[in-house]
């Protein structure tokens, strides 16, 4: 095993874990701006919302020779999450 080459691709994870994090930055700014158009919780979840995102995350990973499989949960745990973040965050006007 090269160590020096794993820190360096560890290092470079790192990074796009950077990336990432200003991009979920990015996400959960968007995610508010919903919110505060939402009147009551019952309409946090919009399951033919998701049902839309996850068939086009599955398209495109399988266009960019992504594990779908991966990207799939990657974004069922994002989903879950934004939904967890809003029913927290919900304030009915």
């Amino acid at each position: 095993m090269n160590y020096k080459k794993i820190i360096k691709i560890r290092k470079n994870l790192d990074f796009l874990d950077s990336k990432l994090l200003n991009l979920i930055k990015k996400r959960t700014l968007l995610v508010n701006q919903i919110l505060k158009q939402k009147k009551y919780k019952n309409q946090i979840i919009d399951k033919k919302r998701i049902n839309v995102i996850l068939k086009n995350i599955r398209s495109k990973s399988v266009k960019k020779k992504i594990d779908p499989r991966v990207s799939n949960k990657i974004w069922r745990s994002m989903i879950n999450a934004f939904i967890a973040y809003e029913y927290r965050s919900f304030k009915k006007k």
